[in-house]
Order: structure tokens, then sequence, then C-alpha cells
């Protein structure tokens, strides 16, 4: 078998589904689409691998770097991702986001995600006005609780305007496992929508309670950090992805790795980000195709402990 690097996997994709075999408990009967999972609180369909902007879409105006980024827009629309996620921290991101989306004539094929970053009501109320501004969003799909700053205030206000329709969901988020607890102890108080965190194959803390409690609760789960912050390909750079994989459809180490995370029944989406068309590729083909096993995922963190 060919070893797969992320450069080359987008050489062999529609070579993807050959001599796969599909496991309907873990997924529906594969149809060439991006396999999809219900929001809890609603029933909607959401594709299991979104798109992060942290950092990668921070363009402002340069026009190389937004044409870049338009062609990883529209390879993530063509391999059937939804979700982008951004914030007000992430610099121009969420105006990049939007500009982008508007000029390709896309705007409505998405899910937009952003958050709240800020202390006090008012100015809450004021930042997620210019986010949505900046999206070009005049209903937000989801907004969330930026790293859960001051998120008694802002779950108040996310509450109303979610009664008064101007957005769908609202949602807590962190990226570091010391905030796990503080995150259970809000799904099981206050039943969000959504749930953010950190979780890899290198980082399994949530698996010992988080998701648990975030499926028992209906609160559908955000995967940030699914590389460890690119940990996982230093680990793994120079070593070829093992033969045995392509019988669960992965043929690189981003995919190894995304489809680890997607195969827990409690993820509704991860969200790896990058600014590279090739890549985009890559990580939305992980959504594709069946998910390993329990006995196969074990054998996964094995594999990639004894390295």
């Amino acid at each position: 078998m060919k070893t797969y690097t992320r450069r080359e996997a987008t050489k062999s994709m529609a070579c993807f589904a050959l001599g796969a075999t599909f496991s309907p408990s873990l997924a529906s009967l594969w149809d060439g689409k991006m396999t999809m999972r219900k929001i809890p609180s609603s029933g909607q369909l959401l594709p299991i691998v979104g798109l992060g902007t942290w950092q990668s879409f921070d363009a402002g105006n340069d026009g190389p770097k937004r044409a870049q980024l338009s062609e990883v827009l529209l390879k993530m629309k063509a391999k059937g991702g939804q979700l982008i996620d951004s914030s007000p921290m992430y610099g121009s991101s969420e105006k990049v986001v939007g500009d982008l989306t508007s000029k390709l004539g896309i705007q409505d094929s998405f899910f937009y995600a952003t958050k709240v970053w800020t202390s006090g009501k008012q100015l809450g109320i004021d930042q997620m006005a210019q986010s949505m501004g900046k999206m070009k969003r005049n209903k937000m799909d989801l907004i969330q609780i930026h790293n859960l700053v001051d998120w008694r205030t802002h779950i108040k206000t996310l509450r109303t305007m979610k009664e008064n329709g101007k957005i769908k969901y609202w949602g807590i988020t962190h990226y570091t496992d010391s905030s796990h607890k503080t995150l259970a102890g809000i799904i099981q108080d206050e039943k969000p929508d959504f749930a953010q965190f950190n979780y890899s194959i290198n980082q399994r803390n949530a698996e010992k309670s988080l998701l648990g409690i975030a499926r028992d609760q209906g609160t559908a789960v955000i995967i940030n950090r699914p590389y460890d912050g690119g940990s996982l390909f230093r680990k793994t750079s120079g070593k070829p992805v093992p033969e045995w994989c392509g019988e669960m459809g992965i043929h690189s180490w981003g995919q190894y790795f995304l489809k680890y995370i997607l195969s827990h029944e409690a993820v509704n989406c991860a969200i790896p980000g990058t600014s590279k068309p090739k890549h985009v590729v890559d990580n939305m083909m992980a959504g594709h195709g069946r998910f390993p096993s329990d006995k196969e995922r074990k054998k996964m963190l094995d594999h990639l402990r004894s390295l």
C-alpha cells in the first residue's frame, strides 16, 4: 500500500470507497456524501466535519490569501462540509468569511458559528451584533460563549436572542482539559444546544465523562484541537499510515486522527482549521465512509503509542 501524506491524499480520493466495509451502527450506508448527525435539541442534520478559522482565516485584505481561502470554501462545500466556526478573537476571520462566502454566492450553503468574547451584557450584545454584520448574517446559526467568559451573563442574552429568532442555537466553549468539569456542570444545569471543547486521539480526557454527559443531556458536541495543536503530525512525520487503515477508508494521518474522534457517537462535528485547499479536501473526506469500531479505535491508539 502506498504511504499517503496530507499532500498526497487528495490525489487518491476517488479510490477511497473501494473495498471498504460499512457499519450501519456507526454511520448510515455510504452514498458518497458526508455523514451527518442530528443536533439533539432540534433534530437538524449537521455534516460531521467543519472548518475552524483561528489564524487560518485572519487574512485581512490580502488578495492572494483571500483567493486561496475562496478555494478552501469552495472545496469544503463540494465535499459536503457546512459548519464554519469563528470568533471576534480571531482577528479579521469573521469578516473574511462573510466577504468571501458572499462574493462567491455561496453564503447560504454553510452553518455559521461564532462566539461572544467579552464581559458585560451590553458589550456582549454589541459584539454579537458586530459579528453578525461581519459575517453578513441576519440570523446566526450558532453563537457560543468563548472560553466561558462571563458565561452567566451571556447565557441570559443568548436565550433571549434565540426566543426572538436572532440565533438558532447557543452554546459554550473551551479548549483545555482543566475546563471539562466546569463545562460538564453547565451542560447539566443550563442545557446548551452546543458545547465545543478539545478532544483528540492524543488528548482523551473528554472520554472520561464529558462526552457522555453531553450525549445524555442532549447537547451537541463540536470538537476543537482535533490534531492536538499540530503535535500529532509532528509525531507521525515521515512515518507511513498503516496498511490496515485502508479498510476504514483512511489514506492520511489527518484522516486517521479525525476518524478516531468522529467515531465517538457523542461527537456531532470536528472543526480542523486550515488555509490550504488540499488539506480541507483531506479533512472533509474523513467524514465520508465508515468509522472505526471500538476494536479498531483501540488498534489505532495502540499503533500511535508504538511510534
